[in-house]
């Protein structure tokens, strides 16, 4: 009965703990990071050929990282916003970098040399990275192109503040009445907290 007992109470201190580190905040989970993260830089291959990583860009204030692509039509549908995006935010502190995380071998069109006329053709003012190996956005957590990951920069590093779409409504800009990038990003510059952390990524899902 006395071993039972220790048994029992054992399997209990196991159950408890486990639960307890299921929901320490701010915890990675195998489906990505969570808001308050600590996102993992990285050092991508962009369009021109350089190597890109955020710790390049030693004046901003944060970033809106997109995973992305050539070939979806989400992504299409969002290119120009996305270019707005970087126009409107990138003097004030938050650059867009997007990433392309499909598997060329997948999807022939996400290749880089495809990537190279696709920014060229839209005039991408960004950077427009290859996720070789597509070691990247595993550890992001993205399901879907377009899918949006905001980073604040502090002293502990690049904090995730948003995960999710970039509004509303992909079909048509102008009707999208819930900006949700644009939001949080104006959060962001006036020190509030953003109004809403995470959305459902509307896309298509990444070929691996």
């Amino acid at each position: 009965m006395k071993t039972l007992k220790i048994l029992v109470g054992v399997a209990f201190i196991i159950v408890i703990s486990a639960f307890a580190f299921n929901k320490m905040p701010n915890s990675k989970t195998d489906e990505g990071y969570s808001i308050g993260d600590v996102a993992t830089d990285f050092k991508l291959k962009n369009i021109d050929d350089s190597l890109i990583s955020l710790a390049d860009y030693k004046e901003a204030k944060g970033f809106i990282v997109v995973f992305t692509c050539n070939h979806c039509p989400y992504s299409v549908a969002y290119e120009d916003r996305i270019i707005a995006l970087d126009a409107t935010f990138k003097e004030k502190g938050y650059p867009v970098v997007a990433i392309n995380p499909n598997n060329p071998k997948a999807y022939p069109d996400d290749s880089f040399a495809n990537m190279k006329v696709r920014a060229k053709d839209k005039g991408f003012t960004f950077p427009y990275l290859f996720d070789d190996g597509q070691k990247i956005y595993p550890q992001y957590g993205a399901t879907k192109t377009p899918h949006v990951y905001i980073l604040e920069k502090t002293v502990k590093g690049n904090i995730v503040r948003y995960i999710g779409a970039i509004d509303n409504n992909y079909k048509d800009a102008s009707a999208a009445d819930q900006k949700y990038v644009e939001d949080a990003v104006n959060a962001l510059l006036e020190k509030r907290k953003v109004p809403v952390e995470i959305t459902k990524a509307i896309g298509c899902s990444i070929k691996a």
